[in-house]
């Protein structure tokens, strides 16, 4: 048997093929008990009004971009894989389509994509987003804020994170508390660096005598700063990474200095990835809901794809510690 029609729907509920047309694509113009009819005879003859129809009618297309920016990223990046994780049940749940990408592959394609709207997560270049806007694509922001775009953006909760980290640590009997940050995005590296500054004055600890080092983002780079960090004279009792990978790296340091953990060297991550139960001792860190980020963006996207002119320019979602045994 044939897949049913639009003519078909039409003879049964005996209204044009138009009203049927609008009753799915438009239904606000179609009266009530027309769209009643409509849509019991659709049920009947289990019709399906096709997408790329339902698309022409609005003058939509009903596809969005979730691209992730961040350097030498691939879709599999946990923590960008878990806010699209967030951004793809609710993009489901609307019946979106998903295009998913890395902006390195997004350069490298044709941009005749099609789609309405593109969350950027990550670390944005200002020339993509601008690019996009020239296209009347609508942008929402994931994990970064960019100066001169007047832009939705869903971030973490970067002061309180790094305050409850600080706090804890101090309530461990830690005084010498020393940062390992690592060169990511403008965004988080100055929220995350400024946040701590900021908690060891909440905490009661002088900022300006605190051992801070600078480091890339693999486990390598973090093993020889952490070194560096845990050779000095008056070497810290505690460590926060910016990062878990980081954070790792310190504790690689710290058994090749013999250290013991937490007992010689308490140590606090960032982000609350899986590498924290495998990792001995486990990994105390900072648990950030990347899903939660993800379904706030879809909600500022579709706000945006509605008309809105004010949606939130800015939502912070909040963060909690989980202590382990790292410190």
């Amino acid at each position: 048997m044939s897949n049913p029609t639009i003519y078909d729907v039409s003879r049964l509920s005996g209204v044009s093929t138009a009203t049927v047309s609008r009753a799915f694509s438009e239904p606000d113009r179609v009266r009530e008990a027309t769209r009643r009819r409509v849509y019991q005879a659709a049920a009947a003859l289990n019709y399906q009004p096709s997408a790329i129809a339902r698309a022409m009618a609005r003058q939509r297309t009903d596809r969005l971009a979730y691209i992730i920016c961040k350097k030498g990223a691939t879709i599999l990046d946990e923590f960008y894989a878990g806010i699209c994780e967030g951004v793809m049940r609710r993009a489901n749940a609307m019946e979106y389509q998903l295009v998913i990408s890395t902006a390195e592959d997004w350069r490298r394609t044709p941009k005749s994509k099609q789609i309405e709207g593109a969350i950027l997560a990550g670390d944005a270049q200002p020339d993509l987003i601008a690019e996009l806007q020239r296209q009347n694509i609508k942008v929402v922001l994931a994990n970064h804020v960019s100066p001169g775009f007047d832009l939705p953006c869903v971030v973490a909760d970067e002061q309180s994170g790094v305050l409850q980290a600080l706090e804890h640590l101090k309530q461990s009997g830690r005084h010498n508390i020393a940062m390992l940050a690592g060169r990511f995005s403008s965004y988080i590296t100055s929220e995350r660096y400024n946040a701590f500054l900021s908690a060891m004055r909440q905490i009661g600890l002088p900022p300006e005598e605190a051992s801070i080092a600078m480091c890339d983002r693999d486990i390598h780079s973090a093993t020889k700063a952490a070194l560096e960090l845990l050779n000095r004279p008056n070497h810290p009792d505690a460590i926060f990474a910016f990062n878990d990978t980081l954070a790792a790296g310190v504790i690689k340091a710290a058994r090749r200095l013999s250290l013991q953990l937490p007992e010689d060297l308490a140590v606090v991550g960032y982000d609350d990835s899986t590498i924290c139960t495998l990792l001995e001792p486990e990994l105390t860190s900072v648990h950030v809901d990347c899903r939660q980020m993800g379904e706030l963006c879809m909600d500022r996207m579709t706000a945006l794809l509605a008309g809105e002119s004010c949606p939130p320019r800015l939502t912070v979602v909040p963060v909690s510690l989980c202590v382990r045994s790292s410190s």
